[in-house]
């Protein structure tokens, strides 16, 4: 089966970079290979009528800082920058340059680590320790992982695979705390081996109890030491692809909801394509289904199913096989993908609560869903819809918040209003070119406003109910004219500031034949580096309709690229970085940004950056982690005043087999695994921790 895969990849030959043509095949389903989903007409609205605002008044221009590290193009062996590739307590690391940003997090930056390197770098005074891995048992009767004795049962109670979003929820004491990971997808090539092993409806199960999410207890002795997880925790419980869910919202109980396993239309089994998240402010997960497409083989012939991207091949997955709902050929299960694709709200201190998916946040490829509370006490979520020249959304709750009522809190976002966003820059349309070369004024800068979709209850999307509107989101996007967007992945608004930030990853397709050409939001034509947003609501109001917004980094390797910008900071003097991907906070007030796919002049490892966002040093970038080859990084999360830093490390080594794996993270020491350890790579959440 892995060889028959392999020889008919899709995307074989077609990559940039270090993308793997596995990772289009399993995680997105080949989306680049398919036509553009979104064919509406919208383009960039230049005419629209000035929001009554200058773009100035709400953002400062930024000076320019004068000291920073010029840093080295990639370490082809990594020495310089790691040592040794570590052992499976980790392995630390050192680096040349000066120091960088200074506070409780201090370090000097690393140089970046070249693609054929299999290690995680870390900078000099830090180290590194494995929390989870791929098929840590984390019951009492959960069998040991063995990678030769699968089971779907065993899956179903051990630490899922290709972990992303992450949270960590500490104690008052800080001795105690509940992790919580979203599983997104699965390599079957690195799972099973190419004969024998699992039959297929197994090797289904296996994979479908791979998926979803895990929580999980940690512990430590104290503040200073590196968490451990707890086997057995009372609070310890797995989500997979069969957990049974309950649909909230106007859409909930809909035809277009109704399956022959479900005709209330109420209640779902599992969550798929899980990617990136966020933590509410009364403490549950928002966990974003994103590429539920891939799960799916439809007829792919309405004009819903064209604008997901559903379609009639036979999936990557193969689970429309063994498990008939993945089967939306069939009429009884025609409505099953209206199922999926939505924003799901998960109780991590309830295992036995149902975990909740919200039609009122809209149907798309959810990157994942970040809350602020607004000054009226609404929860206000940001989403972002990852599919080439697809939205930006936003959901205003119609119900305010209230401190302590954690179950009035949880309804909050099962009823308000639905935003998309359109964007307007402020300089000469001729000046915006394509090439990524700044305008007159020296930013790429305007205002915007954020269209109703849904408002008070009521569809405002031309000749489309409340529920369709909320089923087919994008079709709804279309009819109102919102921004065609470089795929708009994860979307944090700063906890301090309030101030928005979009990271647009890539958009290769930008300006070829047929498509979108540049606009000042999205200045640069076959965008394969992204760029970073920032948005300023009117007033400083998460609730507003108007907005500012500028461009933080337009990102790539400047040394050999000229159509770089780095919030004004000599572009010299940075990290080089590349399709940005998951953002964070620290208390300092800056920007984390963990990479997926870093491909073009850079050919990299990806890894994790911060980013000043204020005064002199604003958008000055700093490289602090790389991830082995072939990874991806995932949910970055900054406890600074501890001197920690967590990711999940998302598909080490995917471009190799069971037979011959490309990596064998985190479980090496000198690049051999442990004695006892499987010689295969494992999907991992990461603790880095100061140790100087």
């Amino acid at each position: 089966m892995v060889e028959r895969i392999r020889r008919s990849l899709p995307m074989a030959g077609l990559t940039r970079g270090k993308r793997s043509p596995v990772t289009c095949q399993f995680k997105c389903a080949n989306a680049c290979t398919r036509p553009v989903c979104n064919d509406s007409p919208n383009e960039y609205f230049r005419d629209i009528v000035s929001a009554g605002f200058s773009r100035r008044s709400l953002l400062g221009a930024g000076a320019v800082g004068a000291m920073a590290v010029t840093l080295a193009a990639c370490s082809a062996s990594g020495a310089a920058t790691t040592g040794s590739a570590g052992s499976a307590a980790g392995g630390a690391g050192s680096a040349g340059g000066a120091a960088g940003t200074g506070g409780p997090l201090a370090f000097s930056p690393i140089a970046p680590v070249d693609k054929s390197v299999d290690a995680f770098t870390v900078p000099g005074g830090y180290d590194w320790r494995p929390i989870l891995r791929w098929g840590d048992p984390l019951f009492t009767d959960s069998p040991a992982f063995d990678l030769h004795a699968q089971s779907a049962k065993a899956q179903a109670l051990q630490f899922g695979y290709n972990n992303d979003y992450l949270e960590i929820l500490r104690t008052k004491d800080g001795r105690k705390a509940l992790l919580y990971c979203n599983h997104e997808y699965v390599n079957p090539d690195l799972m099973f081996p190419e004969t024998g092993g699992p039959a297929e409806t197994e090797r289904h199960g296996i994979a479908k109890a791979a998926h979803g999410g895990s929580v999980v207890e940690l512990e430590r002795a104290s503040a200073s030491e590196p968490w451990t997880y707890v086997r057995g925790g009372r609070l310890n419980w797995r989500i997979t692809a069969d957990t049974e869910f309950e649909l909230t919202g106007a859409a909930a109980g809909s035809e277009m909801m109704t399956t022959a396993d479900d005709p209330s239309g109420r209640r779902v089994r599992g969550m798929v394509g899980n990617c990136a998240g966020g933590t509410t402010p009364w403490g549950t997960i928002l966990s974003g289904e994103e590429n539920f497409d891939g799960y799916f083989r439809a007829e792919g012939t309405s004009t819903g199913e064209k604008r997901y991207g559903l379609n009639a091949e036979e999936t990557s997955n193969g689970w429309e096989k063994t498990d008939r709902r993945f089967d939306a050929r069939r009429p009884d299960f025609r409505n099953e993908p209206n199922r999926f694709g939505y924003i799901v709200e998960i109780d991590p201190n309830d295992p036995t609560s149902t975990p909740v998916k919200h039609t009122a946040l809209g149907r798309m490829k959810h990157e994942g869903a970040t809350v602020a509370l607004a000054r009226n006490g609404k929860a206000v979520a940001y989403m972002g819809d990852d599919e080439r020249f697809d939205y930006l959304y936003k959901f205003v709750s119609k119900r305010k918040y209230r401190k302590g009522d954690r179950a009035h809190n949880k309804k909050l976002l099962t009823e308000g209003d639905l935003y998309v966003a359109r964007f307007q820059g402020d300089s000469d349309p001729a000046q915006i070119d394509g090439s990524g070369a700044l305008p007159s004024d020296g930013r790429f800068d305007g205002s915007g406003m954020w269209l109703p979709l849904i408002k008070n209850g009521k569809s405002a999307a031309p000749g489309m109910s409340v529920e369709q509107v909320l089923v087919y989101t994008r079709l709804a996007g279309d009819k109102v004219g919102a921004t065609k967007m470089d795929r708009c992945e994860d979307v944090e608004p700063n906890p301090e500031t309030g101030r928005v930030y979009v990271a647009c990853t890539n958009n290769t397709k930008r300006g070829t034949d047929g498509e979108a050409g540049a606009d000042e939001a999205n200045p640069r034509h076959e965008n394969r580096d992204g760029h970073v947003v920032e948005i300023e609501e009117a007033g400083g109001d998460a609730t507003a309709e108007r907005f500012g917004w500028n461009l933080l980094l337009v990102c790539g390797d400047p040394a050999d690229d000229d159509a770089t910008y780095f919030g004004g900071y000599p572009a010299d003097k940075v990290s080089a970085i590349s399709c940005p991907d998951n953002l964070a906070f620290d208390r300092s007030g800056n920007l984390w940004i963990s990479t997926d796919g870093q491909p073009g002049t850079i050919g990299c490892n990806d890894g994790l950056f911060r980013v000043a966002l204020d005064g002199d040093r604003r958008g000055f970038v700093e490289q602090f982690l790389a991830v082995p080859r072939e990874a991806e990084t995932c949910g970055p999360l900054v406890h600074e005043e501890e001197g920690n830093v967590f990711v999940a490390v998302q598909h080490p080594g995917e471009d190799g087999s069971f037979a011959e794996p490309h990596s064998l993270f985190p479980d090496y020491v000198s690049g051999t695994p442990q004695p006892g350890q499987a010689a295969t790579p494992r999907p991992s959440v990461v603790q880095v921790f100061r140790t100087a």
